[in-house]
């Protein structure tokens, strides 16, 4: 049997995006197998996707070198017998594990001058690949080549025994109304974060048509979302910090409709089918989209956006600021009549 191993990227988005990755690899050869190396915290995810074969635990958190570590873990990985690993991420010390693993075929883009740990080293063309999936799916094709049209998107399974657990401890029934899921946060910074106040009345909007709000984040995000239901007068289910990310995917599958920061989070509900209107600001829809037909984007476009920023340079946030609701509820409708 083919064995390949993954070094996956660090983020929800991106860990979502490379299934589009696993997918290819399976239609080259069915019976190839796939192993992921990642962080912990994303096995949640990866055991979503029927592609991936196992999960291994990458013991070192972002940043963090140890070169020893590194070596013992690529050594262990020898009993594999992989054929081949596909670096995502472009820094140097991710490259060195797969080294010291010996695996005869090592891919990646040239990235932190790792060209010597890598045997089928490329570089990006940028102006080829211009979305992020498409640079991941790549990999998996002969340098140059044409990449699959169209795109095989994410889709990750639901846990049926898990969503039933979670809606019985959180107390939730999203049987006996609509459920609009917002998710307000965005882990890589405030640049990428619609106001709250504009949530809060997106929220109201939505609750005094006869639906219920849940709003969705991770234990950072328990204030903002929080505040926003304060604002709703207490009325939305704030699930901030109250569920584990294989929670927060079953209960994002039970959803109605989302709206979402650019972030994880709107990776996964796209790559749960949901209706959705995704919201961007410091970011570019065209590098890291939802990769779903069900997904509207809206943005404004400015001359200072895309500026890939964790905060604003500029010090007033127009691109999210000058986005009112009443455009969101209307892609909302938009996409409710599609």
């Amino acid at each position: 049997m083919v064995a390949v191993l993954i070094v996956a990227p660090s983020w929800v988005g991106d860990m979502v995006m490379a299934q589009s990755l696993f997918k290819v690899l399976k239609a080259q050869d069915a019976e190839r197998a796939i192993d992921v190396l990642a962080p912990g915290w994303t096995r949640a995810l990866l055991e979503r996707m029927p592609e991936v074969r196992q999960a291994i635990d990458m013991p070192l958190g972002h940043g963090e070198v140890k070169l020893l570590t590194r070596r013992r873990l690529g050594i262990a990985l020898r009993a594999g017998h992989y054929q081949q690993v596909i670096v995502l991420p472009n820094s140097l010390k991710s490259a060195l594990v797969p080294f010291w693993a010996r695996i005869p075929v090592r891919s990646g883009y040239v990235g932190e001058m790792r060209q010597w740990l890598l045997n089928d080293c490329r570089r990006l063309d940028k102006q080829r690949l211009t979305m992020t999936v498409q640079r991941f799916v790549a990999l998996a094709l002969p340098e140059g080549a044409a990449l699959p049209e169209p795109l095989p998107a994410p889709l990750l399974l639901t846990d049926n025994e898990n969503t039933h657990a979670a809606l019985q401890r959180l107390e939730l029934d999203p049987v006996a109304k609509p459920v609009l899921a917002l998710c307000p946060g965005a882990e890589f910074g405030a640049a990428k974060k619609w106001p709250e106040a504009y949530y809060a009345a997106l929220a109201q909007e939505w609750l005094s048509q006869g639906w219920q709000v849940w709003l969705f984040g991770s234990v950072n995000d328990e204030p903002v979302c929080e505040r926003i239901n304060a604002q709703a007068h207490g009325h939305c289910e704030n699930l901030a910090g109250r569920t584990r990310l294989e929670d927060a995917i079953d209960l994002l599958a039970m959803a109605n409709f989302v709206v979402s920061n650019d972030s994880g989070l709107m990776h996964i509900a796209a790559a749960l089918q949901r209706p959705m209107v995704a919201i961007y600001g410091s970011s570019d829809p065209g590098f890291t989209p939802p990769l779903s037909e069900t997904a509207q984007v809206e943005r404004l476009g400015l001359d200072c956006s895309p500026c890939f920023k964790r905060e604003c340079p500029l010090g007033h946030l127009n691109c999210l600021n000058e986005l009112p609701p009443a455009r969101i509820i209307t892609a909302m409708e938009e996409v409710m009549r599609r």
